[in-house]
């Protein structure tokens, strides 16, 4: 069995208890704390570890457009400073949720393109589904040190594609929905472990022919709580019921949450655009982009049941070209439409104008 799931998973673990990790480069070697989960004394304990180097912040090139601190390019940033980072400062950079006063001097600050290993941080923290932002230090590649857990950076960069290309059905039970009685839930998950996600088959889809598909995003606002903030909780049960109505489809319910940053940051999100920022906006605020989602799980799920050919149930262009660029052919795009309200008209005009989205 390979460990390149298993060693990120550790590590994704120990980040969400406030521990550090080590990542290995080929070159180079770093200890990293998630930003979000610095306290003074986790602080004082990386630095004693890393024996007293100094310690770095890294956030995505998004957070630091927005604090105006980009380097030269849209990458992950890194900064340093000689005043040193305690947790205000570190509150400051990287939560725009966060108590603004006092500020720091953002002109103290040295800025510089994130190296590949300080870039591998950063996506590790959003593989933790926390602020992406990090906390590192640097130690030599010889040093060692304890029980720490480490990771290569190689197997955080595939994490993904290796999770996706993985996945195999280990479950499969008949489920009886309203609306789409004739129903079965299909369970898929990495060899190796991981994350499920799930495909919910209405009746029995001729794989011969293009199959009718939505590829569904888990809400758990929307779609278990009825939220009027979006219209997930519509579209999902609008599938199966036109599915049930076609005589057959496959609805893939996918573990994304908010668009690939998890429910706590989505949280963060709502109270951003109740601050007034748009749903895009509020995705760059706290560092992410405007959509972190991967539809390789999708196409993979797809090739397991031996479907080859789709018409996609969809309004957003970009899922069409995701899927095409996986190896699934898209016969046709069927729009899934449904009324707006007073709470979710703002996201719906923004998912249009600034996501393409077809209504």
């Amino acid at each position: 069995m390979s460990d390149s799931l298993v060693q990120v998973d550790r590590a994704v673990s120990e980040l969400r208890r406030g521990a550090a990790v080590r990542l290995r480069a080929v070159d180079s070697s770093l200890l990293m704390l998630a930003a979000e989960m610095a306290t003074p004394e986790r602080l004082e304990s990386l630095k004693r570890t890393a024996s007293n180097a100094d310690l770095r912040l890294v956030m995505t090139g998004s957070r630091a457009k927005v604090l105006g601190l980009q380097s030269k390019s849209d990458s992950a940033t890194a900064l340093s400073t000689e005043f040193g980072f305690d947790t205000s400062t570190i509150n400051f950079l990287v939560d725009p949720l966060a108590d603004r006063t006092p500020a720091p001097d953002l002109f103290s600050f040295k800025v510089m393109d994130a190296t590949r290993i300080e870039q591998a941080s950063v996506t590790l923290a959003k593989l933790s589904r926390l602020v992406p932002a990090s906390i590192i230090a640097d130690v030599d590649s010889t040093t060692v040190i304890g029980d720490i857990v480490e990771v290569e950076v190689a197997n955080i960069e595939s994490y993904m594609k290796t999770a996706a290309n993985k996945l195999e059905l280990v479950s499969e039970a008949r489920v009886p929905l309203e609306g789409a009685e004739n129903a079965r839930i299909l369970a898929f998950r990495p060899r190796d472990g991981g994350i499920e996600h799930l495909a919910i088959v209405v009746g029995e889809p001729d794989i011969s022919k293009p199959v009718l598909i939505r590829l569904h995003s888990e809400c758990f606002t929307g779609d278990l709580l009825g939220s009027l903030r979006c219209d997930c909780g519509n579209q999902l049960r609008g599938a199966i019921a036109e599915m049930s109505k076609a005589g057959s489809g496959i609805l893939l319910y996918l573990a994304q949450e908010g668009r690939g940053i998890g429910l706590v940051n989505k949280l963060r999100a709502y109270r951003l655009q109740d601050a007034g920022f748009d749903t895009v906006d509020a995705n760059f605020q706290l560092g992410f982009d405007s959509d972190e989602r991967s539809y390789l799980p999708a196409a993979q799920m797809l090739r397991l049941q031996g479907i080859s050919k789709v018409r996609l149930m969809t309004n957003n262009p970009l899922k069409v070209d995701a899927l095409k660029r996986h190896g699934i052919e898209v016969t046709e795009r069927v729009p899934h439409v449904f009324p707006s309200n007073q709470h979710n008209q703002g996201y719906l005009r923004t998912k249009a104008t600034k996501s393409g989205h077809l209504f």
